[in-house]
């Protein structure tokens, strides 16, 4: 507890490039960190090709390809009514991308790289194939095709950010009921450092590797939130445990560290665990859920810090301002 200035500063150098990021995206794409089509609304579309295709390869030859606008019958009869063509595209390379058809005839080696276009329609995908099957790339496959109208794009937004703010609100109310208000202000004041370090590294993800955040980002926000709190519940626990047998010459710093130091190990050995069955999904867990993993990585990792090193040395500082003795015991109740 005598270091945790030092503490402090290590969280606010993390958050520092984060902050930076999550500044930089909002100017250039109009949210924290890049959205995906979950919240945007449109089409993304990944292909398999069998030779390597650079990004501004596929760029070109997409910017090349006629897409028609059509009408439909009541019978279902396709009339065209116009033609355009996907000049604001955008191209992304996929990290360690192989091709997920089971049935292509296209080996692993190549290149796989995703397009991320307008909303296009099953004819419009077609003709989509049909002009880049023209534009000499060599053989490829489409892995997997995902569209999201805007007006749904808008409601999954609304409603990530309502399920966060109910959660914080949620954790706020039961810690201040089951403790006191200060240990729900110290453990939400972490938890939200948490939110933030798992932000920021995903605006600087992308910026620099174009990652969009979807709705399993929001599950993986979530899910550091609740872990975030369970470690510094338990952490706390012991506090309102040492406070009823504290010494009258103990302070208050004397009781936080000694309990920070008695489920040091447990905390440690929790994360731990989590990191380590994280890791392999980070590398072979494939393209399609390396960010929601990463992320995941990096807020077990900083849940882990903030709860030893963030909480308790703010409730000693919340504390240290109005007593220097120990404090009546925390609310009682089962330990955490």
């Amino acid at each position: 507890m005598g270091k945790k200035f030092v503490w402090f500063g290590i969280s606010g150098a993390v958050l520092l490039p984060g902050i930076i990021a999550i500044i930089m995206c909002m100017v250039r794409f109009g949210s924290p960190v890049k959205l995906g089509i979950d919240f945007t609304g449109g089409s993304l579309l990944q292909f398999h090709f069998e030779r390597p295709v650079k990004v501004e390869q596929l760029r070109q030859a997409v910017s090349k390809v006629t897409i028609y606008d059509r009408t439909y019958d009541p019978n279902g009869k396709a009339t065209i009514i116009g033609h355009e063509h996907l000049d604001g595209a955008e191209i992304q390379s996929v990290i360690g991308g192989v091709s997920r058809s089971a049935t292509s005839s296209v080996g692993s080696a190549g290149s796989t790289l995703i397009v991320r276009t307008k909303r296009l329609d099953l004819l419009q995908v077609k003709d989509l194939m049909k002009g880049l099957s023209q534009q000499h790339l060599g053989p490829f496959v489409k892995d997997s095709e995902n569209s999201v109208g805007p007006t749904i794009g808008k409601e999954l937004l609304r409603n990530a950010l309502i399920a966060l703010a109910t959660g914080i609100i949620a954790i706020l109310a039961y810690i201040a009921v089951r403790y006191q208000f200060d240990f729900a202000v110290c453990a939400i004041t972490a938890m939200v450092h948490d939110v933030l370090v798992m932000s920021g590294m995903f605006a600087i993800m992308s910026l620099v590797f174009g990652a969009e955040a979807d709705s399993l980002f929001v599950t993986a926000l979530l899910t550091v939130m609740g872990f975030s709190v369970h470690d510094t519940i338990v952490i706390f626990d012991r506090f309102r445990e040492n406070l009823r047998y504290a010494n009258k010459n103990d302070s208050f710093a004397d009781v936080a560290n000694r309990s920070v130091n008695q489920t040091f190990a447990r905390s440690i050995n929790t994360s731990l665990t989590v990191a380590l069955t994280l890791l392999p999904l980070v590398f072979f867990g494939g393209s399609s859920i390396f960010y929601f993993t990463l992320s995941m990585l990096i807020g077990v990792i900083s849940g882990t810090y903030s709860s030893i090193f963030n909480a308790a040395p703010l409730l000693v500082l919340w504390r240290d301002g109005f007593r220097s003795k120990p404090t009546a015991p925390a609310k009682s109740g089962a330990a955490a």
